[in-house]
C-alpha cells in the first residue's frame, strides 16, 4: 500500500481525528502481512489495528463445525448432505477461506439451477476438472 493509499484509509475509517470509527476494515493474510505491516511506511497503519487474529490450518471438526453454524444461522441446516459437508471438508486444506469459498460457489450454481438440496453430485459438476481434448494430427501431405 502507498501512503497516499493509507492515508485515505484513515480519513475513511475514523472521524474526529481516531475518537470515533467509521468502517471497519478487515486485512486478511497470511504472516507477509504482519511482516509488511512492521515495514517503516506501514507502522501507521499496524498501530492501527486493534484486534488481530492469527489462525492456523483449521481441523476437519472446525470445519465442519463452521459450515453447521453457517447453515443454522441462515436458516437452512439441511441444504447440504452429510456427504457433501465431508467432501468440502476434505478439499478446502484446513483453509476457511478455500471452504467457505467452494461452499458458496455451489449455493450460486444450486440457487442459478433451482436445486433445493446440495449433495456430492452438484459438487462433481462444479469441481470436475474438464476433460482435456488430445491435440489432433496435423493432416499428413499439406
Amino acid at each position: 500500500m502507498t501512503p497516499m493509499v493509507l492515508s485515505e484509509l484513515r480519513l475513511l475509517a475514523s472521524a474526529r481525528f481516531d475518537s470515533q470509527s467509521l468502517l471497519c476494515v478487515v486485512l486478511p493474510g497470511d504472516v507477509r502481512l504482519l511482516d509488511k505491516l512492521r515495514r517503516e511506511e506501514l507502522i501507521p497503519l499496524g498501530s492501527r489495528i486493534r484486534t488481530r487474529l492469527a489462525t492456523g490450518v483449521a481441523t476437519r471438526e472446525e470445519l465442519l463445525a463452521c459450515l453447521e453454524h453457517l447453515l443454522i444461522t441462515a436458516g437452512s441446516a439441511s441444504l447440504m448432505t452429510r456427504q457433501l459437508r465431508n467432501t468440502l471438508c476434505d478439499h478446502a486444506a484446513g483453509n476457511y477461506r478455500i471452504f467457505i469459498g467452494m461452499a458458496a460457489e455451489l449455493l450460486m450454481t444450486a440457487a442459478q439451477r433451482e436445486i433445493t438440496e446440495l449433495d456430492e453430485k452438484l459438487y462433481l459438476q462444479v469441481f470436475a476438472t474438464p476433460e482435456t481434448q488430445t491435440p489432433r494430427r496435423a493432416a499428413a501431405g499439406r
